[in-house]
């Protein structure tokens, strides 16, 4: 089935400040790096969406916005399963610092990007230090982060293990009691995907997440999830 959705994208890149140099990573969607640039997906297996992204798959505007942000700009949603309002355009901070994931923010929030894509790490300090500093709303935020991919060798039981000590990690360094997303990564072996997914859907059940989703999957991998799912 064809899927198609509208999006853009914030451009940081060469942008530089106080000798402060901004890497375009910093500001990419969820799917892309585009400027109003009509996207297809063919094969959804193969692209970066949340669990249920596709029951509601006309993006629709989202009245939300979060205090200190600076821009009128409202970014487009999917609407997921139990009414979660997920905004298509992200802020992904990979590979970015501390320092520098806390300056993506503020450029993000000026654009009126509410939407924090993150790793476990530097990149999920920076949020953290955002959060703890700023005057905006949790609940305006839409915070996703994504399950560390278990080491090759390692068992079922320790990777679900791996993923439950992780969740409650992001949770005490992020000073939250939920996230609006965990995102399971791909791994070639099929029973940590789906002993790693269980944990994501206690977590689900708990409310310690609002959503969960995969990203770099095949469509191999997606079957091999949706067999215990």
């Amino acid at each position: 089935q064809r899927h198609s959705l509208r999006i853009s994208s914030l451009s940081a890149a060469n942008n530089k400040e106080d000798g402060f140099s901004l890497d375009r990573r910093s500001a990419i969607a969820t799917t892309s790096a585009a400027v109003l640039t009509s996207l297809s997906i063919t094969n959804p297996a193969n692209a970066f969406f949340p669990v249920g992204a596709f029951a509601s798959n006309r993006p629709k505007s989202t009245p939300k916005k979060s205090s200190g942000n600076n821009s009128n700009r409202v970014i487009p949603t999917w609407q997921l399963d139990g009414g979660v309002e997920f905004p298509i355009l992200a802020l992904n901070t990979a590979g970015l610092s501390t320092e520098e994931t806390l300056r993506a923010i503020d450029y993000a929030q000026n654009e009126g990007i509410t939407h924090l894509d993150f790793h476990p790490g530097k990149e999920r300090d920076g949020v953290a230090q955002f959060l703890k500093d700023s005057k905006v709303d949790r609940d305006s935020l839409f915070l996703n982060t994504k399950i560390r991919k278990p080491a090759p060798g390692t068992s079922p039981e320790d990777a679900a293990k791996l993923a439950r000590d992780q969740i409650e990690e992001d949770l005490q360094v992020l000073g939250v009691k939920y996230v609006d997303m965990l995102m399971l990564r791909d791994t070639p072996d099929q029973k940590n995907i789906q002993a790693q997914w269980k944990v994501l859907e206690e977590a689900l059940a708990a409310g310690k997440t609002r959503s969960v989703g995969i990203i770099n999957y095949c469509p191999s991998g997606l079957e091999t999830l949706m067999e215990t799912a």
